[in-house]
């Protein structure tokens, strides 16, 4: 059985009902956990446990109060500690206190709950956000370009202060950390809302309902990136709690490198549908272009990530087909 590490472990998921969370509820559920998710529900929905929520002990909790993170965490093996404050490119590059203050206090009431609760692992979800561009062209970020700290935004800040705080923790407490940053997940489950959405959930939803919504795109769609399946992303989070969990941070990503125009080209073709695109070359769009640096990951994990971008889109728009038939 794979992942037989965590049959019948208690485990915690903070952010569990969001995007990444509902799909790592859903895995450790099938390889026989006991799951407990905490979420303030701001952004997570109920609904994405609706497979499973019979199967798990739900807490609707604000972890910015110590109190109630020892009390999520009490009896618990493992904590994936997911939650955080986080948007679209339009969110973390004009909102600075909202994405700072809470996720701060979350960090660190988790870790000081870990402690306190004597809990075995503790994985906490940093983010490619961490990094600044060093080159207008493709950036391959490693772990090393993490320092000295340099992000473009208080979400980055946000998850730096969380390593450290992880790496605080890990020197003087002894608790097994994972640092794991994420780079561009995307699949079932993630937030439609254009508001909140990334670009690839953007990008369905525009593709799904042009031409009732018009098909804009930020910036001029040369932009790479590296795009990282949900389902593969558990898989890795399962993997650095058990295996990189010496408070060393690892990128968690893709090596299929594509542009943003791409992207676009593989939706329509499997949406069979012609649209016209507009270019909102005003638009915030982050680094022009980036990817991990994967050599530490594969050491660590001994794994890759094993599903095309195409297989993930095909599985991430028949989701969203039926998502936005509900709306």
């Amino acid at each position: 059985m794979l992942f037989k590490e965590y049959e019948g472990k208690r485990v915690l998921v903070t952010g569990g009902a969001g995007f990444i969370g509902s799909n790592l509820v859903e895995k450790l559920v099938e390889i026989g956990a006991q799951v407990v998710v905490a979420d303030n529900l701001s952004r997570g929905r109920i609904k994405n446990l609706r497979n499973v929520f019979n199967y798990i002990e739900f807490y609707k909790a604000d972890l910015t109060n110590l109190d109630n993170c020892i009390k999520v965490s009490r009896g618990v093996d493992y904590i994936f500690h997911l939650a955080s404050n986080v948007g679209g490119i339009h969110y973390i590059s004009k909102l600075n206190v909202e994405q700072l203050t809470p996720s701060v206090l979350m960090n660190l009431n988790m870790l000081e709950a870990a402690r306190i609760n004597d809990v075995e692992n503790f994985l906490f979800t940093s983010s490619a956000c961490i990094y600044r561009n060093k080159t207008n062209s493709l950036n391959i970020f490693k772990e090393e370009d993490g320092y000295p700290a340099n992000p473009p935004t208080t979400y980055g800040w946000a998850k730096i202060l969380g390593e450290i705080a992880c790496k605080s923790y890990y020197k003087d407490y002894g608790i097994k950390s994972a640092i794991v940053r994420i780079f561009n997940a995307y699949g079932e489950k993630e937030n439609l809302d254009l508001k909140w959405a990334h670009v690839i959930p953007s990008l369905i939803r525009k593709a799904l309902l042009y031409p009732k919504e018009r098909f804009v795109v930020f910036g001029d769609g040369t932009q790479q990136r590296a795009f990282l399946y949900v389902k593969d992303c558990v898989e890795g989070l399962l993997l650095s709690m058990l295996r990189a969990n010496d408070a060393d941070p690892i990128n968690l990503g893709s090596d299929e490198v594509v542009t943003i125009n791409e992207v676009i080209n593989k939706i329509l073709k499997i949406l069979k549908k012609k649209v016209e695109i507009e270019y909102d070359l005003s638009a915030t769009i982050g680094v022009k272009g980036y990817c991990a640096d994967l050599t530490k990951m594969k050491e660590k994990l001994n794994w890759m990530p094993k599903t095309s971008l195409e297989e993930g889109l095909r599985r991430t728009i028949e989701w969203a087909r039926n998502e936005i038939q509900l709306e």
